[in-house]
């Protein structure tokens, strides 16, 4: 089966090309950047918001792309059963379009933030992390001034099984000591209600060769290849 996914390009985008390369390059499955007024979502299988710092971040991060054509035919696609991925300020956009709950607030340091961290994960049953296991403690960094989670509904999201990985000590477990930017309840991904829109503030573009990870790891992969099997199973 021939997968076509698309890495949606808005203005300030700068992870674009980094994600484009995984699939490219790595995974080995066509992907195309397309810019955000120009984005069809029948012609792909799946959609990528990446980093960076959309329309400058101006008002706040995400708020204005939120508002792009790109996100109605990211509706249109989830409503078909194909997965959108938002990855840091496209975790952002997800959550101001309210495709995802929650919201992403300054770093409780009030500093930008770039480093490794771990997240464990919390929830396999997703278009995204089909291909990992409950409680697996992955190494992934962070790049990001506005990643502190949080929501007025946290036991509704517990209760859903919609928090998918929580920042971690190696080891797996959760703290203030192993929480970068001060999210509730340490949580750094969360997914929406029917498990195929997945928004985390880690970058697993940046984590998927060995040569780029401090602890020569590529757990980035296993963020495309569980998209991959959803999109040619059909199973999450």
């Amino acid at each position: 089966m021939s997968i076509k996914v698309a890495v949606i390009q808005f203005p300030g985008s700068n992870c674009d090309l980094d994600t484009l390369h995984v699939l490219n390059e790595v995974m080995n499955i066509e992907a195309e950047l397309i810019w955000h007024n120009e984005f069809v979502g029948s012609k792909f299988d799946a959609a990528i918001l990446p980093g960076g710092f959309s329309f400058g971040d101006y008002l706040r991060s995400g708020i204005i792309a939120a508002h792009s054509p790109a996100i109605e035919e990211a509706k249109k696609m989830l409503k078909d059963d194909k997965p959108i991925l938002g990855i840091c300020n496209g975790f952002q956009i997800l959550t101001e379009a309210q495709l995802l709950p929650g919201a992403l607030l300054k770093n409780d340091s009030l500093k930008f933030i770039c480093k490794w961290v771990h997240i464990r994960v919390e929830n396999t049953h997703t278009a995204f992390t089909n291909q990992m296991k409950e409680g697996q403690v992955l190494d992934i960094p962070v790049a990001h001034g506005e990643g502190r989670y949080f929501t007025d509904k946290l036991t509704e999201l517990k209760e859903n099984k919609q928090i998918i990985f929580r920042y971690s000590d190696p080891q797996g477990s959760v703290g203030d000591a192993s929480n970068p930017n001060g999210s509730l309840d340490n949580i750094a991904g969360v997914c929406d209600l029917e498990r195929k829109c997945l928004g985390l503030m880690p970058h697993p573009e940046r984590a998927s060769e060995m040569i780029l990870s401090p602890n020569k790891t590529t757990h980035g992969i296993k963020f495309f290849q569980s998209m991959i099997h959803f999109i040619t199973s059909g199973e999450i």
